[in-house]
């Protein structure tokens, strides 16, 4: 079973492609400052982008969307 889970996931931020931005960016991110929101050993994943599926997941990224 994939961690976090895509509806959990999907709860927080309404849509696929936002999510992929947004995990995409933080990936990114992660990459290049190497700052986590969290303790290492607290991440399931062992991978960025899975890290950062878990900071979406766990409320430690807020998006402001404009309309």
């Amino acid at each position: 079973m994939i961690y976090p889970s895509i509806d959990k996931l999907l709860d927080k931020v309404g849509s696929k492609y936002l999510l992929v931005n947004v995990v995409s960016n933080r990936c990114k991110e992660i990459q290049e400052t190497k700052h986590y929101q969290m303790p290492e050993k607290s991440y399931q994943s062992k991978k960025n982008i899975g890290r950062a599926l878990e900071e979406v997941s766990n409320d430690l990224i807020h998006l402001h969307v404009e309309k």
